[in-house]
């Protein structure tokens, strides 16, 4: 499983999170026919590629505009979990986040809330227990204002410095 997080350009909080579960490719960019779609002037129409070789994920870089990991251009990186990496020095920032396919984990895995713990007896060698805090609140859908968030991040004009880095994307 991959999972991409829009983050605030400012507050690098979450804005819109994408899952994929079976994907072996995912692509990002401004084109409609991407897995994920940025509508940014400064995102080329295929950025960049994110492909799954066995467990293990690698990112590629497509956009004119490049993509940066801590401030520096990148071709072509492995992913490890918690990754962010910005679309061109002035565009959206990303991060991804991967795990391995749990269903085969899922199996042989127990999970109870903390207050129930004390009701489990299974042999110690077959079982294996993992406690999950939940919270009794279920939240649905996405709230107001991370839709606010999300709209203003693609109707986002960026700076000028932007704009110029768009108009040098167009030229080729």
């Amino acid at each position: 499983m991959i999972k991409l997080t829009l983050l605030h350009p400012l507050q690098s909080i979450p804005v819109r999170s994408w899952i994929f579960e079976d994907e072996q490719v995912v692509r990002i960019g401004r084109s409609t026919e991407n897995h994920v779609v940025l509508f940014s002037a400064v995102v080329s129409r295929r950025h960049i590629e994110l492909r799954r070789s066995g467990i293990t994920w690698e990112l590629i870089n497509l956009g004119t505009n490049g993509t940066y990991l801590d401030g520096k251009p990148i071709a072509k990186v492995p992913v490890v979990d918690g990754l962010i990496v910005h679309l061109a020095r002035s565009g959206p920032k990303i991060q991804i986040n991967v795990s391995p396919n749990q269903s085969s984990v899922q199996l042989g895995l127990l999970s109870v809330k903390p207050r129930d713990a004390k009701a489990i007896h299974a042999p110690l060698e077959g079982a294996q227990i993992s406690t999950i805090p939940i919270s009794d609140q279920k939240e649905v859908g996405t709230s107001r204002e991370e839709e606010d968030l999300t709209e203003a991040e693609s109707n986002r004009h960026y700076s000028e410095e932007s704009e110029a880095e768009a108009e040098k994307e167009e030229e080729y």
